[in-house]
């Protein structure tokens, strides 16, 4: 099965919460190759308080980067660069050791983050031969970055499963649905309190939109 990448149409849209409720979906395993930021604490160990099945293996970040800011400057203060085959050699690691079960990959920021000088988030989505999950929040503005989004992994042959749609704001999902073409897998409204058992609640009635997608474009 190939991994399901969990992108978004911008920072601060719900990724984290999005992978998840896909990770306890699924059973998964869960990984973010790419941290940047982490004073109050990092992604990886979000979804491991939120994920409660027994399935699921939380991955250790390959890059860990204090600074909150794209992941290529957040690596330079830090005298590193990012490597795309060193992702991709633990990628093949990952996969070797999980066999049959599927692996949700949480991005940084959107799709034309720049991980290095040369390459984007999109091309580590592409090196890692990954199915994309968009996530969207809804807000004044989100339609265009949806599109633009869209239209992006278009450009670049990325395979979509669909959107995942995140806050209250007007009705603009099925607007994004018909001006894109790629169906929605859910929405997570704002939660009063995120905890384990919403997750729950959330993946279980993703869970069939999910699979659905996840059949009909293997």
């Amino acid at each position: 099965m190939n991994p399901i990448f969990i992108t978004g149409i911008g920072t601060d849209v719900g990724k984290t919460i999005a992978a998840a409720v896909v990770t306890e979906a699924l059973d998964a395993d869960y990984w973010k190759p790419v941290q940047a930021g982490y004073a109050t604490g990092t992604d990886t160990l979000t979804v491991g308080s939120l994920v409660s099945n027994p399935q699921t293996t939380i991955h250790p970040e390959v890059y860990k980067l204090s600074t909150p800011a794209s992941p290529h400057i957040a690596a330079r203060n830090e005298g590193l660069t990012i490597d795309l085959a060193t992702i991709q050699s633990a990628a093949i690691n990952i996969e070797n050791g999980i066999q049959d079960k599927p692996l949700v990959i949480e991005g940084a920021g959107g799709l034309l983050v720049p991980l290095n000088e040369h390459e984007t988030v999109a091309d580590m989505i592409l090196a890692l031969r990954a199915k994309v999950i968009l996530v969207s929040r809804n807000y004044l503005g989100s339609i265009n970055h949806s599109l633009m989004t869209a239209n992006c992994c278009r450009t670049y042959g990325i395979p979509v499963l669909g959107w995942i749609f995140n806050d209250d704001y007007m009705q603009y999902e099925q607007e994004i649905v018909d001006w894109t073409g790629y169906p929605s897998l859910g929405a997570i409204h704002r939660l009063e309190e995120i905890s384990s058992s919403a997750i729950q609640t959330l993946a279980l009635q993703m869970k069939p939109a999910l699979m659905k997608a996840i059949n009909r474009t293997t």
